[in-house]
């Protein structure tokens, strides 16, 4: 009778503790702020948001923070370097710290990367800021940053996208992942590179490129036999399978739909790629790998190109320290997958996974290809083969990047959207939070036949900025009527042209500050973002020594 009763209290108290655990289980986690992704947007925000004294969470899908910063986009698309001030300069200066400690040249003598001192594309000697590194380096910085300011990041958390999203009142009340976490605030702000927050939340978006019309610009939409980076078949090449037979189908990769007229819109993106991080330093070089779906005939457009005469090969080597490269596309055949990601901004997590793994496929496939067919002339082939990907970077995905290069996916539809008009200096922008500098930059968007029968690639564009020029608050805020306590710092409210210049990794790290400094003030005045107060933000923001005009002094 006695141990019947044991097992009794023992089975009451197991339930009673089963029980406990469950309700702790589903207990949100909260804060004030709450920042969906791990992006080097992400981790400023946080910073900023801790600085401020507000209680904040990561909740990021990756493992790895820092977005495209830590996953080989190493050589920095700055622009105008004046520009970037706050956290964002206060990254590049830990960057150049990171080199001055002579640990952190291991493959190469530091006096043999760039004029130390004097400054280069690579250091700014003067103003104690690096602008070139390599992925780890930003990782670690990342990292550091997150450590120094007891941020709490939840890792590898999905946010559920179906059901995930609570909001009452025009506002969000809680996010819930794929794994059941839930994580409730005040302020959210979307740091990710698709908008899947901001898009599970009910708020107006765009995919793709707009008609010139619709904003009245000339650098959107279509723009057929417009060539401004020489990214294009220069001579005429045979599109078919069998040459000059069209029943024999095309090539991999080259789209049977018609071109459209030019300045007419589309729901194609420009194209994503990886950036590789290579190295020519041999005790830490590894031979371009042959990836799990290989076929020779996905590249026979590549040997059509130097049939035609083409004698490049692949020439785009960034150099990064310690004898490394941040490699990018190069050339009308390389490594931008044209035409692969327009499913990529709205697919489920799964097919985002067959899409990424179908990048990857492709590019380790293109980098064997050039490295061992014999079609490749000899010349490129052996300089191509002094080079491979790096043994330290990377080190716990096959020294593959992590992140894909998401060069556009979702984009705001807000009160105000930015244009090619304000990035061309064309119209004023208010209430700056701010600056970019960049050209107007899109890869190429599709590869299609020409009525004359050859095989030409579309969507290349790169249009100077005359000068640095702002970015509007409204820009990063939704419709008030969409979501009130939500910010959007890199899928902003902008143009496909216009997000060609916006898109640049420290200008997300600007944005990403702003955002969380805009939304302290929201919290601390109980109003919406939208109602936040631009005169505040702006002593705030200058405070923090971002900049917002070119002029530093108005």
């Amino acid at each position: 009778m006695r141990n019947f009763r044991n097992k009794f209290y023992f089975l009451m108290l197991l339930m009673c503790f089963t029980s406990f655990l469950g309700q702790a289980a589903r207990k949100p986690e909260q804060a004030d702020v709450i920042i969906y992704g791990g992006t080097s947007a992400a981790i400023t925000a946080a910073v900023q948001s801790s600085r401020l004294g507000k209680s904040v969470i990561v909740v990021s899908p990756d493992t790895h923070l820092g977005g495209l910063s830590s996953s080989g986009l190493g050589f920095t698309d700055t622009g105008n370097k004046e520009v970037i001030g706050g956290l964002a300069r206060e990254f590049y200066h830990r960057v150049y710290l990171n080199y001055q400690d002579s640990q952190s040249w291991k493959w190469q003598k530091k006096e043999a990367y760039g004029n130390q001192g004097q400054g280069t594309p690579a250091i700014d000697g003067a103003d104690r800021t690096m602008w070139i590194f390599e992925p780890h380096v930003a990782e670690k910085i990342m990292e550091e940053f997150v450590k120094e300011h007891h941020i709490k990041v939840f890792r590898n958390e999905w946010l559920d996208r179906e059901k995930g999203v609570v909001m009452k009142d025009g506002k969000i009340i809680s996010i819930t992942t794929l794994n059941g976490k839930k994580f409730s605030g005040k302020m959210f702000i979307d740091a990710t590179y698709e908008g899947d927050l901001m898009a599970a939340s009910k708020v107006s978006y765009h995919v793709g490129r707009e008609a010139n019309r619709t904003y009245a610009e000339e650098w959107n939409g279509v723009q057929a036999l417009v060539f401004q980076h020489g990214h294009h078949f220069k001579k005429p090449v045979d599109p078919y399978k069998i040459p000059g037979d069209k029943n024999s189908g095309l090539l991999a990769g080259i789209s049977a739909e018609p071109i459209a007229k030019n300045g007419e819109g589309d729901h194609k993106l420009q194209a994503y790629c990886y950036r590789m991080c290579l190295t020519n330093v041999e005790a830490n070089r590894i031979a371009f790998p042959k990836p799990e779906r290989y076929n020779p005939m996905d590249y026979e457009l590549l040997v059509r190109v130097f049939d035609s005469g083409w004698n490049e090969l692949f020439d785009k080597y960034d150099p990064l320290p310690n004898g490394k490269t941040d490699t990018n596309n190069h050339g009308p055949f390389s490594t931008d997958y044209i035409g692969m990601n327009y499913k990529y901004p709205e697919a489920s997590y799964e097919e985002r996974r067959v899409i990424v793994k179908n990048h990857e496929n492709y590019q380790k496939g293109l980098m064997y290809f050039m490295s061992t067919d014999p079609r490749i002339p000899k010349q490129f082939q052996e300089q191509l083969n002094t080079w491979g990907l790096a043994k330290d970077e990377f080190k716990d995905n096959g020294n593959w990047p992590y992140q894909i290069y998401v060069r556009e996916a979702r984009r705001m539809v807000s009160n105000y959207v930015m244009t090619e008009h304000e990035v061309l200096g064309k119209r004023e922008v208010p209430k700056s939070v701010g600056m970019g500098s960049y050209a107007l930059d899109s890869h190429n968007t599709q590869r299609y036949v020409t009525p004359e029968g050859f095989v030409q690639n579309e969507g290349d564009i790169g249009v100077k900025a005359p000068t640095p020029y702002a970015i509007s608050y409204d820009a990063i805020v939704p419709k008030e009527a969409e979501c009130k306590n939500l910010l959007v710092p890199i899928c902003l409210s902008s143009s496909h042209i216009a997000y060609g210049s916006v898109r640049m990794e420290p200008v997300f790290m600007i944005l990403g500050e702003s955002a969380a400094t805009a939304a302290a003030l929201a919290i601390d005045g109980n109003v919406s973002v939208q109602q936040v107060d631009y005169d505040q933000l702006k002593q705030l923001l200058l405070k923090q020594k971002q900049r917002l005009t070119l002029n530093p002094n108005k």
